[in-house]
């Protein structure tokens, strides 16, 4: 199997669109989740809710990933995985987390490890 070796410049990317983007994109989610009575929550609850939205894309999969029923456009795959990011977001911006940076440094890091360390199939 022929793979292509991607590299990050951490540096050059740190500062990119990307993490800009994800920034205003986490204070709108969250300002949304705000208004809606999302706002707080201790961090297990927080993380708890991102599971279950994952939960959720795995039963739409389990089912044959129909469109979704709120936004047809996507399947419910897609628009579960959307909420997980969305309920990421939230939790980064009322934490402070800086996720969007940890994205970039990881798949910097990411770049650099073994093929299939630690045994993993997936």
């Amino acid at each position: 199997m022929t793979t292509t070796a991607y590299t990050i410049d951490e540096t050059k990317f740190r500062r990119s669109m990307f993490v800009g983007c994800w920034n205003e994109l986490a204070e709108i989610a969250s300002a949304i989740a705000s208004k809606h009575g999302f706002e707080r929550g201790n961090d297990g609850e927080m993380i708890a809710l991102i599971h279950s939205e994952l939960s959720e894309a795995l039963e739409a999969i389990r089912h044959g990933n129909p469109p979704d029923d709120k936004i047809p456009e996507s399947s419910g795959a897609e628009a579960e995985l959307a909420d997980v990011v969305i309920r990421i977001m939230n939790a980064a911006e009322v934490r402070g987390w800086k996720v969007a940076e940890a994205v970039i440094a990881k798949m910097a890091y990411n770049s650099n490890r073994p093929w299939r360390h630690g045994g993993k199939a997936f």
